[in-house]
């Protein structure tokens, strides 16, 4: 099957004549209390760092006008949005915001500010030095609760188990990439996308800063439990394949199990004759095999489902406006 490609997202000769030193990309959903402060501070700080800079916005599939407030911004600076046709998640307006983005290290920012702009100095300096990848790495959870800090720590736990890309616990999409990195990413064909894992996967030199977040600037989070509940499957089943082996080892244990316990209860009657079943162990051992069997039969059609998404070959997400001050573009990316 043809791979997806994305034509329209590619630079022309007098683009690259044009390149910025620095492309910031900005998924944004329902953010209209703060796109317009996010995108001022932003622009600050770029001019004081680099000589060219672009902001890409993202909109999400947002309900409110986040979109339009983005829009307004371009005449004061080099803003493009992006709207989605829908909403397709944070990790496939990530990937827009990076195909669409042109420049010769990419920054990728959430659009709450949580996260302080002051690292960007730190980042770029370590990107002179030859990291091509410099992420931020959240230094305390303590504003979380104590059952959501467990549940990342085991999740990052078993996501490492086993993996060949170790995925670092607490990253944060916040980082600066090379443009050789975006470039792999981009290359990547595959559709179910979990960034975190993608760009451990990738490689090239890395290096950690911890932070610490700020307040939003404004709006609420969009992240429900649902929401990092339903990535964290898409990252165990993207990166790992040790939920499918597990239940092989399960299985083997109730078989052999299962098998004893038929040799004790021959043993038993040799010697003391016939025992009167039990119906109550009947119905637990029933339940327990037929259990065992619907949850890995859950987890294959888990890993299954995945298969059936890549294979349809759909578009990860869909442009339905492109606003552009330089370049007018409309349609199916």
């Amino acid at each position: 099957m043809k791979d997806f490609v994305l034509p329209q997202l590619a630079p022309t000769s007098m683009q690259q004549k044009n390149i910025p030193d620095l492309s910031f990309v900005i998924p944004a959903m329902n953010e209209a209390a703060c796109i317009s402060e996010t995108i001022t501070r932003v622009a600050s700080h770029a001019a004081a760092l680099v000589p060219q800079f672009e902001i890409i916005i993202v909109d999400d599939g947002s309900s409110d006008d986040t979109f339009d407030q983005a829009r307004q911004m371009s005449d004061r600076h080099p803003v493009r949005v992006l709207r989605l046709s829908r909403n397709f998640g944070k990790e496939q307006a990530i990937m827009a915001g990076l195909f669409a983005s042109k420049g010769a290290a990419v920054v990728i920012l959430d659009a709450d500010l949580q996260e302080p702009l002051c690292h960007l100095e730190t980042m770029l300096a370590h990107h002179a030095e030859g990291f091509e990848m410099v992420y931020a790495v959240r230094e305390t959870r303590d504003d979380e609760g104590w059952f959501k800090r467990a549940l990342t720590r085991s999740f990052y736990r078993l996501l490492n188990y086993g993996s060949d890309a170790p995925i670092p616990a607490n990253a944060r999409d916040f980082r600066l990439m090379d443009r050789r990195v975006v470039d792999a990413l981009c290359a990547l064909p595959e559709r179910n996308r979990f960034m975190k894992g993608l760009y451990g996967w990738v490689g090239f030199r890395s290096k950690a800063i911890p932070i610490h977040l700020a307040p939003r600037a404004g709006g609420t989070t969009k992240f429900r439990m649902r929401n990092l509940f339903r990535l964290a499957l898409t990252g165990m089943t993207s990166f790992t394949a040790w939920p499918l082996r597990v239940w092989t080892g399960i299985g083997m244990i109730v078989a052999v199990s299962a098998i004893l316990y038929g040799v004790m209860i021959a043993v038993r009657t040799m010697i003391y004759g016939i025992d009167v079943p039990g119906w109550s162990s009947l119905v637990v051992a029933t339940s327990l095999l037929g259990g065992v069997q619907l949850i890995s039969i859950g987890v294959l059609g888990e890993y299954l489902a995945r298969v059936f998404t890549e294979v349809k070959g759909r578009p990860g997400f869909i442009v339905a406006e492109d606003h552009d001050p330089t370049t007018v573009m409309r349609g199916l990316l």
